[in-house]
């Protein structure tokens, strides 16, 4: 057994916030990537403090690696529970002006990408919010942040939603 200090996670986010915000960048782009990387240092320091890391950088990137595997996956869930129901009444008929079905067109695809574009947990709280009608309280048990945080989530979502549909 070694008497050698681990590093702490300062020195350990110095050495290794470059690499595994590359990879994260890759895949998902610079604005999840940030957020990605930052949960891989949380759930560092959530682990039990009892075991041994044998090897940090490699520990970090496995880390980073199940991260990224769990939010594709929540990405395709989302992606199918992002169900707007009926149209409305007003909305463009199939036998309306092809000027009204593509203004409507353009507006879903505006608020596809609003959606997708906001930082994860902000998407997460949202889709909770619309798909499941959650209260924000029940948002925040749900994803372990207070009321107030699950309340910025869902507000800076609707403003980037409404943004996207106003011309």
């Amino acid at each position: 057994m070694s008497d050698a200090k681990p590093p702490s996670i300062g020195e350990l986010f110095s050495r290794n916030k470059r690499d595994l915000l590359k990879y994260l960048t890759r895949r998902f782009g610079p604005e999840d990537a940030s957020d990605l990387l930052q949960e891989t240092f949380l759930r560092l320091l959530r682990r039990d403090q009892g075991e041994a890391v044998a090897d940090h950088p490699a520990f970090l990137q496995q880390i980073a690696v199940n991260l990224a595997r769990d939010f594709s996956r929540r990405r395709k869930f989302e992606a199918t529970c992002l169900e707007f129901g009926d149209p409305p009444e007003d909305a463009p008929t199939p036998d309306a002006p092809p000027g009204a079905r593509l203004e409507e067109e353009e507006a879903m695809r505006a608020l596809r990408e609003a959606v997708a574009a906001l930082p994860p947990r902000c998407r997460e709280a949202f889709v909770l919010y619309v798909g499941q009608r959650l209260t924000t309280v029940e948002i925040a048990a749900r994803l372990g942040v207070s009321r107030n945080m699950a309340q910025k989530h869902v507000r800076l979502a609707l403003q980037r939603c409404r943004a996207a549909l106003d011309p």
